[in-house]
């Protein structure tokens, strides 16, 4: 029997996991980008644009995040987490950096948080937004508005404190509160 080639041959599986995608990845499957990035731009590029508030400097924190993962997939397999979250807190960074870049500030300290939800389907995420967003709610509005200006802003525990009349030592501590509650409500 011969085998037919066309349309419905696939490199990768039409729900293949992150890991598999990475392993192809790897090996310098270009599909496997492209099935991530269809997977997971959306959340990228919307960090990307909450924290710069500029859509071409968040297009390119897009293209740098799945260039970063093209040149070194490894990086990404070596880390415990999900993919999404891995790839959203990258897109953070890489656009906090933009912003350090246009004008100078300090380092933040950040706690990373986990998500036992599965990034990969849209349910998924829109429930991990929903219950976010609930969360961040009940915080106080001082700790809510503080831990938004250091996420979302890249504002350093010093801006902060200048710009709401608040000791920086108590910046940091409502900063550190207010991460380790949404950090322990993600907890499964």
């Amino acid at each position: 029997m011969e085998l037919q080639t066309g349309v419905f041959d696939l490199a990768v599986p039409p729900i293949a996991d992150d890991a598999f995608l990475l392993s192809l990845v790897q090996s310098g499957d270009e599909q496997a980008v492209a099935t991530l990035y269809d997977r997971y731009s959306r959340i990228v590029y919307s960090v990307a644009l909450r924290v710069l508030s500029d859509t071409a400097a968040a297009e390119d924190v897009l293209h740098e995040v799945f260039m970063q993962l093209w040149r070194a997939p490894g990086s990404f397999t070596a880390v415990a987490g999900s993919l999404g979250g891995r790839l959203a807190i990258l897109a953070r960074n890489l656009s906090i950096d933009a912003l350090r870049r246009r004008r100078p500030i300090d380092l933040i300290d950040a706690i990373a948080l986990a998500s036992p939800t599965d990034l990969a389907s849209e349910a998924g995420r829109n429930r991990l937004a929903e219950r976010a967003r609930a969360l961040l709610h009940q915080l106080p509005f001082a700790q809510r508005k503080a831990l938004e200006m250091a996420f979302f802003d890249g504002l350093t525990h010093r801006e902060i404190a200048e710009m709401t009349g608040v000791p920086v030592a108590t910046v940091k501590s409502s900063l550190r509160s207010s991460l380790l509650a949404l950090r322990e409500a993600f907890q499964p």
